[in-house]
């Protein structure tokens, strides 16, 4: 089967992690991101391309870019899950590159583990990409919800 991915020169047993996304500037941002020697980044341009090459070779993370010409980032990450439920596919974290934070609805919705809201710099993505290949989440754009302990959530108020 022909492997619609560029493969990096000196593969070797790091984490690797698949791009999706179809304009070059982004591949540029993330490569300059995350690739070295301690990640290997592959790159294809369609997101229909996601799941075959999840078949054929193991990756650690998925990068899904949710513009993507012939299947965004959203529809490539919805089949993955679907995949993954029935058995097609093991558990692959998935971080979208969101375009606003009007999009962090439509990362939720497709269970990503993790999304970058554009635009987009080294730092954060860097530190994404770790958290996730962690086993962390990592999402920008929602206020962290703090819970009070629970003997101060069920206790009564105290008399007047």
């Amino acid at each position: 089967m022909e492997r619609p991915w560029t493969r990096p020169l000196g593969s070797g047993s790091v984490p690797r992690v698949l791009l999706a996304t179809d304009a070059d500037w982004v591949h540029e941002e993330v490569d300059a991101a995350i690739a070295g020697d301690d990640i290997e980044l592959f790159r294809v341009q369609r997101g229909t391309d996601v799941a075959p090459a999840l078949q054929i070779e193991p990756f650690d993370l998925v990068v899904l870019d949710l513009q993507i010409g012939n299947m965004g980032g959203m529809a490539a990450c919805m089949s993955l899950r679907l995949d993954q439920s029935v058995d097609r596919l093991g558990h692959v974290p998935v971080l979208m590159l969101l375009d606003r934070q009007a999009d962090i609805f439509l990362a939720e919705r497709c269970e990503a583990d993790g999304w970058v809201v554009k635009p987009l710099d080294a730092f954060r993505l860097r530190r994404a990409a770790a958290a996730l290949l962690a086993g962390e989440r990592w999402t920008e754009g929602r206020p962290e919800v703090v819970e009070a302990p629970a003997d101060e959530a069920t206790a009564a108020p105290a008399p007047a």
